[in-house]
């Protein structure tokens, strides 16, 4: 059985607030907690109406301090928005109060438009910097599992507490590029098929296939497979309940960002032209519909990329909605509860 976990962005839906939607994600934790998930991942995102996860690593603490086993993690830090200390020792100190539950995933794309990144990293020389394999090192070798090279002006300095290391690191990505850099790094591996639902297989294969064992994660790799799913009773809900989010893309990239439309908004939409081309393009990348469709789906993307886990971001104009969706995809592949007092496995 495939293990089940979640990404979740902290969705904002039309007529709430962004506070609401924060409530709503640490809600949502205890109820796929309930229901055998293994991992909650929280994302990070910044200017976007329809996204309330702005701070990962603060979500983190919350969410784990409200549920018992499942694991709480990052999907993911933006490492260029931030310095490799500063995230270590954010993650460390996450790891010292919750041991044995973290994630630490990472990507390098900036999870916003280039002015708010520019806002975030205070120079275009950062903004402009392609140094994401350094960051990571960095972030490795502040996180105690890696050493820095001889003569490197940070070598002395130490990653307060001391006596912990970074819980398990993730790489995030939608190409080979991560892949590969994952591989090599002895990491753990996400891609994003939510993002690019083509390049699946041939990014999880080179995954596989260059893994180094002994880094800093694992001695054998880990592949997550992130998709878009919406779960309804029969396909038709199903396809009713995902029409908040494919519409929500239409707008962000249209230039018009705004919270989670309400299905009957979406309903209503008549799309123009270059509208019509972009909710096709986000139709093919959700699978929705009733348990059946979308467990076949899911079969058909597992066994096609060999993937060890299968995360779910879920993004429904009705939190209750939402919730239902998560519980008819756990019945639908068949997950339990962990039995009382154990931990999910990293």
């Amino acid at each position: 059985m495939t293990a089940l976990s979640v990404l979740d962005l902290s969705p904002v839906p039309a007529g709430s607030t962004e506070s609401q939607a924060l409530h709503s994600t640490i809600d949502l934790a205890r109820h796929v907690e309930n229901l055998g998930y293994r991992r909650h991942w929280l994302a990070e995102h910044h200017g976007i109406p329809s996204v309330a996860s702005s701070s990962p690593e603060v979500l983190i603490g919350h969410v784990a301090a409200a549920t018992r086993w499942i694991r709480v993690g990052s999907g993911g830090i933006m490492l260029p928005n931030h310095s490799a200390l500063r995230i270590a020792e954010a993650f460390k100190v996450l790891e010292a109060l919750h041991p044995g539950r973290i994630d630490l995933g990472i990507g390098r794309a900036p999870g916003t438009d280039q002015l708010t990144a520019l806002a975030l990293r205070r120079s275009r020389e950062a903004l402009g910097a392609d140094d994401f394999p350094e960051q990571v090192g960095e972030l490795l070798a502040f996180g105690g599992a890696a050493s820095f090279p001889p003569g490197h002006p940070f070598a002395r300095i130490k990653a307060i507490p001391t006596n912990v290391q970074l819980p398990p690191v993730f790489l995030l990505g939608s190409s080979d590029y991560s892949a590969q850099l994952a591989a090599v790094s002895g990491l753990g591996f996400a891609f994003a098929a939510h993002i690019n639902p083509g390049g699946a297989t041939e990014a999880l294969r080179t995954y596989r296939e260059r893994f180094v064992p002994g880094g800093f994660g694992s001695d054998r790799p880990h592949a997550i497979l992130t998709v878009s799913v919406v779960v309804g009773d029969d396909d038709e809900h199903g396809e009713r309940l995902a029409s908040s989010a494919n519409l929500s893309m239409v707008m962000l990239r249209t230039g018009r960002p705004g919270p989670l439309p309400s299905v009957e908004t979406a309903m209503a939409f008549k799309p123009n032209g270059e509208q019509a081309a972009i909710l096709a393009q986000t139709q093919r990348s959700m699978i929705s519909g009733g348990p059946e469709r979308v467990r076949a789906r899911l079969e058909e993307m597992l066994v096609a990329s060999a993937a060890d886990e299968l995360m779910v971001t879920t993004n429904v104009h009705d939190h209750a909605e939402r919730k239902a969706s998560y519980a008819r995809l756990a019945a639908a592949m068949g997950i339990a509860p962990l039995a009382k007092g154990l931990v999910a496995s990293a």
